[in-house]
């Protein structure tokens, strides 16, 4: 998941080149992963000096955990966003839900190259670069992503008992697989769309699950 974020305009210089260091980093990164990226590649790109790229961060590790952090803000910021306008459009929680899983899909469609990737997911490939704060890290991004889809869930299910027995965590979490597992999917077939019309399955799958009989 993840999208970029747009420098406040009251951001220091130092924040702004901090902010481009990390882009610039999580760019060459989704293309290439951490072992492949050099400390000296992103200082190229971001065009400052390598004592400049120290000044921010003490080594790759700290990059990694600033960049899950980056990564946490901006996915609780994106999920709060379409789950907040699917509210608007309806005080019926089951189809909140579903306009806000629609306005996902959407979302990711609307990227022409399809999704970049995902660092949690780069994270989890090559953990062993990793020392345990940042493996914590990368796992407390994925329970914040089951706490909000289970939040909605919880709303639907109380007032639409599902048809199927049906673990809500587990929902939630699968909710998380369909959108990591399309973005693999996509770029591995070179389709963007995929992930959209994967995410407009899942919905399909929650709608039939608890539609009022």
């Amino acid at each position: 998941m993840g999208t970029v974020a747009v420098l406040p305009k009251a951001a220091s210089r130092g924040e702004q080149t901090r902010r481009r260091i990390l882009e610039v980093a999580r760019d060459a990164i989704l293309a290439k992963g951490f072992d492949a990226t050099s400390i000296e590649e992103i200082v190229a790109g971001a065009e400052i000096t390598r004592s400049g790229f120290f000044y921010h961060f003490r080594d790759k590790n700290e990059l990694a955990r600033a960049l899950l952090e980056m990564s946490m803000h901006e996915d609780r910021a994106l999920l709060a966003e379409v789950f907040r306008r699917g509210h608007e459009l309806s005080d019926d929680p089951l189809h909140a839900f579903l306009v806000g899983l629609r306005l996902l899909a959407e979302m990711m469609a609307d990227m022409p190259n399809g999704h970049p990737g995902c660092i949690v997911t780069t994270v989890c490939y090559q953990e062993r670069l990793f020392d345990r704060e940042v493996r914590a890290l990368n796992r407390q991004v994925v329970l914040n992503w089951r706490a909000i889809f289970l939040a909605e869930l919880e709303a639907v299910a109380e007032r639409y008992p599902p048809s199927e027995p049906v673990d809500l965590v587990a929902l939630a979490d699968m909710l998380s697989t369909v959108v990591e597992g399309g973005i693999v999917m996509s770029k591995a077939l070179g389709e963007p769309r995929l992930l959209a019309e994967q995410i407009l399955l899942q919905r399909t799958y929650v709608k039939l699950l608890f539609a009022p009989r």
